[in-house]
């Protein structure tokens, strides 16, 4: 494995979340970050999927996911691919609330596993966000991922998330200008999110060539900095190739469809393909390069 770790003293701060990608890859992997909706199918049945990305289930413990991702889903999903906006609108339709994510956040934590919620900033900025960081951080989350807020409008998360010691992910992409990136670092506390296909995200049949590139561009930044790849990875092959240069690879329609494949079944509650998934997904983070 090449990618970085964040040693004492360096100019990066790794948070709690950037701490344990760093913890990860001394155990020699990169770690695996897997996203889902709050809400959907229903909240009670998305509580037990993100605990089932944590490889919990009922009495059953197996290797899940280092860190959960919570979907706080939005009416206007700029970012997101298909398969993500489906399930977010489902969700919304069906009732699910901001607080709803606290309550996903503490199921995860229950688990002894770290969560960051994933949000665009109207949310944030209509519940008041010295009000959402403390909210967050007595769920036990560890931070926040905010797609459409740039470090230079995020003054006000930037005070909550220091109130409350949360760590606050940014996004660059390949598009990102060299000053962009350097100012987008310097802002991030945690890890820094790149996201290395233009466009809207979404589950594709191979990673792209522009991801190492983006992570080369982000650690000239800082060499310091933990970076997590986001590119539409769907197996555990893709996620191992993806850790070899980043510190964690984060897969979200993969996992989402999933559920969306157990609704169209008429069997919404049936978690078995979202646990097939994320057992390849730990295979392929876990596969060793030296065997």
């Amino acid at each position: 494995m090449t990618a970085a770790t964040s040693p004492a003293g360096t100019s990066f701060d790794p948070g709690r979340s950037g701490r344990l990608f760093a913890e990860v890859r001394a155990a020699g992997r990169g770690a695996l970050v897997g996203f889902l909706h709050v809400g959907y199918p229903d909240v009670a049945t998305s509580l037990r999927a993100v605990r089932a990305l944590c490889g919990v289930d009922g009495d059953e413990r197996r290797p899940g996911v280092d860190l959960v991702e919570v979907g706080m889903p939005y009416s206007d999903p700029m970012m997101d691919g298909v398969t993500i906006q489906r399930a977010g609108t489902k969700a919304l339709a069906r009732g699910v609330r901001t607080r709803d994510a606290f309550a996903a956040v503490e199921a995860v934590a229950e688990t002894g596993t770290q969560a960051v919620v994933m949000t665009y900033w109207n949310l944030i900025e209509k519940y008041g966000p010295d009000a959402f960081a403390r909210d967050l951080a007595a769920a036990g989350g560890s931070g926040a991922i905010t797609p459409d807020l740039t470090p230079d409008e995020a003054d006000a998360w930037i005070a909550a998330s220091d109130a409350h010691e949360l760590d606050r992910i940014f996004l660059v992409s390949p598009s990102s200008t060299d000053e962009r990136i350097a100012r987008t670092v310097a802002a991030c506390r945690g890890w820094v999110y790149a996201t290395a296909v233009m466009g809207v995200t979404g589950a594709r049949s191979q990673t792209s060539s522009a991801a190492p590139a983006l992570v080369e561009r982000i650690r000239r930044a800082d060499p310091s900095a933990l970076v997590g790849v986001g590119l539409g990875v769907s197996n555990g092959a893709q996620a191992h190739e993806v850790t070899g240069y980043a510190d964690a690879v984060i897969v979200g329609s993969a996992l989402v469809a999933t559920l969306l494949a157990a609704e169209d079944a008429g069997a919404s509650d049936d978690l078995s393909g979202l646990r097939t998934v994320v057992d390849d997904l730990v295979s392929g983070v876990r596969t060793d390069d030296r065997a």
